[in-house]
């Protein structure tokens, strides 16, 4: 049994991404979702005005004539979750941490989905898989997901996407959109990401903290691995330590970017401290246009 006060940080959480999603992502969701989660149902000749993206080129191929995929829309989607829960996900110099964000927009997309009579499936991890959630539908369900979200316990520390990733392309058969909420800290993951988008629509929502991107300028600042338990002092009154330090993390959201782009993967990026509305406002209407 929960103790009150966990119980009430659930309701309270429901209560904030229900308004959340009524009163400004009404409408956003079902414009950009629904209609593409799509059955194959035959190929036939290419007429004017198809999208060109969806020419069996197989087809076209055999037969010396464009042919196009024809596919039927599905009623209902299946949404997955797949949270990160690793030890640098508690981390947090504002007014929230990481994991409190990710939990947020958890909530968010899953109010969003099953308002919109869709099934909403959760896997957590680390370096491991945690917990799996298959989809479901309903405010019981809702409940149960943020539950998980706010106050699992994982049993490791560290990050890897792809033993994640692997699980959920055996579990999940149909085609289903994949939310990845984390900061990303993780070992290469290219490969397994590239597969699951293959078979799924995956988005990334990369979940950041400003401290994470400049260090501050004071004499020293520790500096503490979460995952692996590690700290050290930083010289971070040298500018030239400051700028090294951005440098590097500008670098590597660079070549994250870089990957997702060439893998074809969305990605929303949040920071901690900061509305979260714009930029999934944005992220919806970037979505709808692609693909209207």
């Amino acid at each position: 049994m929960l103790p009150k006060e966990i119980i009430a940080k659930i309701k309270r959480l429901e209560i904030r991404t229900g308004r959340m999603v009524n009163e400004i992502f009404a409408g956003q969701y079902e414009s950009v979702f629904k209609g593409r989660g799509m059955e194959f149902d035959e190929v036939r000749e290419y007429l004017p005005g198809d999208d060109i993206r969806s020419i069996d080129w197989n087809v076209t191929a055999r037969t010396g004539h464009p042919h196009v995929k024809k596919f039927i829309e599905e009623r209902e989607l299946n949404i997955m979750l797949l949270v990160d829960l690793s030890a640098s996900q508690r981390f947090g110099t504002r007014v929230q941490t990481k994991s409190d964000l990710t939990a947020e927009i958890a909530g968010v997309l899953s109010y969003t989905a099953i308002k919109n009579n869709d099934r909403v499936g959760l896997l957590l991890f680390t370096d491991q898989v945690e917990k799996f959630i298959p989809p479901a539908k309903g405010s019981t369900h809702l409940s149960r997901i943020l539950r998980e979200v706010l106050y699992a316990e994982p049993q490791s520390r560290g990050t890897n996407f792809n033993p994640a990733l692997e699980y959920l392309n055996e579990v999940i058969k149909r085609r289903c959109i994949v939310f990845l909420l984390s900061d990303f800290h993780a070992p290469d993951f290219a490969r397994a990401l590239g597969v699951t988008n293959r078979r799924h629509d995956v988005i990334a929502i990369e979940i950041r903290d400003p401290r994470e991107e400049a260090l501050p300028a004071i004499p020293y600042w520790a500096v503490a691995d979460l995952e692996s338990g590690t700290s050290r002092l930083v010289p971070t009154g040298s500018k030239a330590v400051r700028k090294d330090f951005q440098k590097q993390r500008e670098q590597e959201r660079r070549q994250r970017a870089d990957m997702l782009k060439k893998l074809q993967v969305d990605c929303i990026e949040l920071q901690t401290g900061r509305s979260y509305v714009e930029p999934l406002i944005k992220f919806f209407r970037m979505r709808a246009r692609r693909f209207h």
